[in-house]
């Protein structure tokens, strides 16, 4: 598994957010294609953030007791985004996600996302290459 590169199991058909995209239609995104977040990416395709759906639990539950619900994804998204390239060793990425509860792992090349890694896809990792081979 340590010869596995990022690239082989990152996902590049991407669902992607703008910061001024409204909060209730990413969440219909998210609801529709069964993903628990995306990244948010300014005009030029860099990103800019993370939106998850545990940010828009959470933000929409503390704006219910103030009654402000609403707004766009950049009231909610999460701007500390840590990143990865494809050539990266999915191990070593796996490894940093885990300890520090990183999910999803954008992938970035020339300053542009390329990619997403998730906790599904370090799974399929495992999954081909350390599941002992069924019997026939």
């Amino acid at each position: 598994m340590r010869s596995v590169k990022v690239r082989d199991y990152m996902v590049t058909n991407l669902v992607t957010f703008h910061p001024d995209t409204e909060l209730f239609k990413a969440i219909e995104v998210m609801l529709e294609r069964r993903i628990s977040g995306a990244p948010v990416v300014d005009s030029q395709g860099k990103i800019v953030g993370l939106l998850s759906e545990w940010d828009c639990l959470s933000r929409i539950l503390q704006g219910s007791y103030y009654k402000q619900v609403g707004g766009t994804v950049s009231d909610y998204m999460q701007t500390e985004v840590h990143t990865a390239a494809p050539g990266d060793d999915i191990v070593d990425v796996a490894d940093t996600m885990t300890r520090n509860n990183w999910r999803p792992m954008p992938i970035v090349e020339n300053g542009k996302l390329v990619g997403i890694l998730s906790c599904p896809d370090i799974l399929q990792v495992i999954y081909d290459f350390d599941v002992p081979a069924k019997a026939s």
